[in-house]
């Protein structure tokens, strides 16, 4: 027997509209290239949405035809969300970051149609042009006024686009299974690979990234969403504010402007913010240096790699603001697991901070599990470590356009490639990547612990750690350190900053000083270009015990 309730496709679309007739005055703000502070409402943006719909069916378009994107986080790149998704095609946001020959392979293996792109890169697209053989036309996101001189066929503003269009729309009727939107992995081996959400998961990814144990958002929140809306939906938060009627803060090219942050979050009234750990770095440094401070900010949530507790520490003591630790992948739309608030108090300082350096529990949604190399489960004990893996109705099946590349097993569960250990309570801690994983006399060793701990040394400014090859023990740790501008640090410093703090048996064997070190186009420390740096390196004597 079947249930009597109405079969109503869950779309952005009814996002869109909800929010349209419920929280019509609420507002979105935004930093571009051509204004310093963009403002307008919920009811004004997509009033200029259903414009921009009609200015996309003069293109020889058809449903489900991807339109690209190499934008920052503004107005104009929320609107794109909206009416590309809604209009039943797909809308696939690039990360600029990539090397060129990446987004040259993601647009044509995309096969996009439209590229609206930001003033900043149109001599990356014009590198490009020769090689972008699926693209139609290219739109300019700005007004005439700051419309760059190009060399690209046929360019047009975003403004001179939508200006003659109607602002009425018929919203065609989606299933809900409907492709919305495509992001292409960062391809740290091969070529990237793209995941393709659909509305219902979107859908339901918002509601579960609402709740309370999870971001939180509410209607009298101000979110400014530092994470790029080119790096999986921006955590999915321009659906999930929009769907409380929240206020949202844009930082466009900004993002990574410590005054400029801490500008918008005090003249905005921001309370809520999201974005990796170089993000909230950057703003840390600036609020020491300038004597800032912003105390309308309550919490910021980090995720797309571990956060150094000294972060944690240091915005919370000096600023008052919580930091959430998060977890997700591309392939998850992305969030898997949420580091809710803890009681600091209860918990005592030491216990605090242990669990403060965890990913969190499952979100409602997403089913987890560890199994060892037989693909046997593992206990959720926090002591068993083995590969992490997870299912659920937003969590990618297959790759896009890849056949046979079914990214589950038989029973349905997705390798998310990391090493992990899960508590009683849930708590659930990456430990390594598969491949960076350091195995030392047939046990592992975290070097996401190790980093974490060397990071909170006061000289140093950022540190990474490989498995090299041992004679006794297969593989030890090497630890490599950028030191903090002026800072007097040495190996035996180093080393003796782990004593107490992490086991005798893992402290790294030696150390090796860099001035930088190379990281992803999403900003994560590239391991493997890091090994192949340190190829010729073996221990010296003195280390080989």
């Amino acid at each position: 027997m079947n249930g009597l309730m109405m079969d109503v496709p869950a779309t952005i679309t009814s996002i869109m509209q909800f929010a349209e007739r419920v929280h019509p005055t609420g507002e979105v703000v935004s930093v571009t290239a051509d204004n310093p502070r963009h403002r307008y409402t919920y009811a004004e943006a997509f009033r200029r949405t259903r414009k921009l719909a009609n200015a996309l069916q003069t293109y020889d378009l058809a449903r489900g035809d991807r339109i690209a994107t190499l934008a920052w986080n503004d107005y104009r790149h929320f609107e794109l969300y909206y009416a590309v998704s809604c209009a039943g095609m797909v809308c696939h946001t690039i990360n600029p970051r990539l090397f060129a020959e990446q987004i040259d392979y993601i647009v044509n293996h995309a096969e996009d149609q439209l590229l609206f792109i930001d003033p900043m890169f149109v001599p990356l697209v014009e590198s490009l042009q020769s090689k972008l053989t699926s693209v139609k036309a290219y739109i300019v996101l700005a007004d005439a006024a700051h419309m760059p001189d190009t060399t690209l066929p046929g360019a047009v503003s975003y403004e001179a686009l939508i200006e003659p269009h109607s602002d009425t729309y018929d919203w065609p009727v989606l299933e809900e299974t409907t492709a919305s939107a495509l992001c292409y992995t960062s391809g740290t081996t091969g070529n990237p690979k793209g995941v393709l959400y659909n509305h219902r998961a979107t859908v339901l990814h918002a509601y579960a990234s609402s709740m309370p144990d999870a971001f939180g958002i509410g209607r009298n929140d101000v979110v400014l969403p530092i994470v790029p809306m080119f790096h999986v939906n921006a955590w999915g938060v321009p659906y999930s504010a929009v769907m409380a009627g929240t206020k949202l803060v844009f930082p466009g090219p900004k993002m990574g402007d410590g005054a400029t942050l801490a500008r918008l979050i005090n003249e905005e009234g921001v309370n809520i913010s999201a974005g990796v750990p170089t993000v909230w770095l950057a703003l840390l440094n600036y609020l020491n240096e300038s004597g800032e401070r912003v105390d309308c900010l309550d919490r910021i949530v980090v995720g797309g790699a571990a956060c150094p507790l000294s972060i944690m520490e240091q915005f919370e003591d000096r600023y008052g603001v919580y930091t959430h630790a998060a977890w997700g992948m591309t392939e998850m739309s992305p969030l898997g697991t949420f580091n809710s608030r803890l009681d600091r108090k209860a918990l005592g300082e030491q216990e605090y901070a242990r669990l403060r350096l965890k990913a969190g529990r499952p979100i409602y949604g997403v089913e987890m599990k560890i199994v060892d190399d037989a693909n046997k489960p593992l206990p959720w004990d926090g002591v068993a470590f083995g590969a992490l893996k997870v299912r659920g109705p937003w969590i990618c099946s297959e790759y896009f356009k890849l056949e046979n590349s079914e990214a589950h097993d038989d029973e349905g569960w997705f390798d998310t490639g990391d090493v992990a250990t899960i508590d009683p309570d849930g708590n659930m801690q990456i430990t390594d990547r598969s491949k960076d994983v350091i195995k030392s006399g047939g046990e592992w060793i975290s070097s996401i612990d190790l980093e974490n701990t060397a990071v909170g040394h006061p000289a140093v400014e950022e540190a990474a750690v490989i498995g090299v090859y041992h004679p006794k023990w297969t593989e030890r740790p090497l630890l490599v350190v950028v030191k903090k501008d002026g800072a007097d640090l040495t190996r035996e410093d180093m080393l003796a900053w782990f004593d107490g703090k992490v086991a005798s048996w893992w402290v790294p064997n030696d150390v090796v000083f860099v001035d930088s070190l190379p990281h992803t186009a999403t900003g994560k420390l590239s391991k493997k270009d890091i090994r192949q740096q340190l190829a010729d390196y073996s221990f010296p004597e003195g280390t080989r015990e």
